[in-house]
């Protein structure tokens, strides 16, 4: 019997060197071939081993009654270890599908496919371990019984295996809804749970946010699907974000508006798609002004405006009338309003005359590029005045 095990494995030896002499030949073109000769020469190679010793020892076995022991051991094994060869097929072929997508990682369509074939990928290994230890349970007769009769009452069973599992089920779901609903990606920017973070991981039954700090917020898959959140990179990474400052009415806006064109002149980090100041409230002696800016992504937005602030305050410092002040009148109780001869009423101080400020593009208004974002908000429909020249009026279907 040694004699022929030992012809077995011989043979299987050389059924190994031919198909690693032609995987290393069909290597040389395919990727795909060379990672698999990596990977999945160790299961194969013991599958092929089980294999021939089974058939050794079932030809040349002397005693037959422990045959049907050893036979269920081998049985066991070939299980067990196809199950580790087809594993490693399934972790390679979407680990080679995932690795044509990481090459373009800002691409949304790159970032969902791998979040789906990751997903995929969690699911197609657990329903290969459960299908073998399903296979294994069955080669045993009284197991093979008892799932006969658990079948009869499937239906309790599952109601009561549901009530058991249902947080866990539940998770499962979430993870699987949120990989193809496209509601969350691998690499989505996202605010959640009061953390701004990376989406770094994404499993069917948890989500890890990587915070800006390098820390890793670990929240279960349910928590996405049942929570708001943010999510900054939905569609696109471009941002804009704002930066207020409370300053004194004596201040000249156009003057800080001027400066602040020379501020993203020099700023690399300004993708030039909006820059806008504007005074959004003169409440209790302070002026709030609002610098709005844009910028490629989430990151450079941060230090876009941490960068804007600091060139303000810069300029502000030399700008001694911007700076917030507390204003009081002293009068003199016997110093009264001058009276009008005629009317007896007192008059009123005349109030210089001012100049007609021409009203500058705003955020939503003045510019083409303003008009468009303004209508993406509000669903406006264009009005067309009564003076319009007729070649100036768009088309009305």
């Amino acid at each position: 019997m040694l004699a022929a095990i030992g012809l077995a494995l011989v043979a299987a030896v050389v059924v190994m060197l031919l198909v690693s002499l032609i995987a290393q030949l069909l290597g040389r073109r395919f990727q795909f071939v060379r990672n698999l000769t990596r990977w999945g020469r160790a299961p194969f190679r013991v599958l092929l081993a089980v294999l021939a010793a089974w058939a050794a020892v079932g030809a040349t076995l002397p005693d037959r009654e422990v045959w049907p022991y050893v036979s269920h051991g081998f049985l066991i094994a070939v299980i067990v270890v196809a199950a580790w060869f087809l594993g490693a097929l399934v972790i390679l072929s979407i680990d080679h599908a995932i690795g044509r997508f990481r090459s373009d990682p800002d691409s949304r369509a790159a970032r969902t496919a791998r979040t789906q074939l990751e997903i995929v990928r969690r699911l197609v290994i657990a329903i290969i371990v459960i299908i073998a230890i399903s296979g294994v349970l069955l080669t045993f007769d009284a197991v093979r019984a008892v799932g006969t009769s658990l079948l009869a009452s499937a239906g309790i069973i599952s109601v009561i295996a549901g009530l058991a599992a249902q947080s866990t089920l539940g998770n499962v779901f979430a993870g699987i809804q949120l990989a193809f609903s496209q509601a969350l990606r691998v690499d989505d920017v996202v605010v959640a749970d009061g953390h701004w973070g990376r989406i770094e991981e994404m499993t069917l039954t948890y989500v890890v946010l990587k915070i800006w700090d390098d820390r890793r917020l670990v929240l279960p898959s349910t928590y996405f699907t049942t929570t708001p959140f943010e999510n900054w990179t939905r569609y696109s990474t471009e941002l804009l974000g704002a930066v207020e400052l409370d300053l004194d009415w004596n201040l000249d806006v156009d003057d800080m508006r001027a400066h602040l064109d020379r501020v993203l002149e020099n700023a690399t980090l300004w993708d030039g798609r909006a820059s806008v100041l504007q005074v959004t409230e003169a409440t209790g002696g302070i002026m709030r002004v609002r610098i709005l800016v844009t910028a490629s992504d989430a990151a450079r937005l941060f230090d876009l405006r941490c960068h804007v602030r600091e060139e303000m305050v810069r300029w502000l410092k030399r700008q001694p009338a911007g700076l917030p002040q507390q204003r009081f009148t002293v009068m003199d109780s016997e110093q009264q309003p001058v009276a009008d001869p005629v009317t007896g009423t007192p008059e009123p101080a005349a109030e210089p005359e001012e100049e007609p400020h021409v009203e500058r593009p705003g955020l939503f208004t003045g510019s083409i590029e303003a008009e468009t974002r303004g209508s993406e908000l509000t669903q406006a429909i264009p009005i067309i005045r009564a003076d319009d020249d007729e070649e100036d009026r768009p088309g009305i279907p």
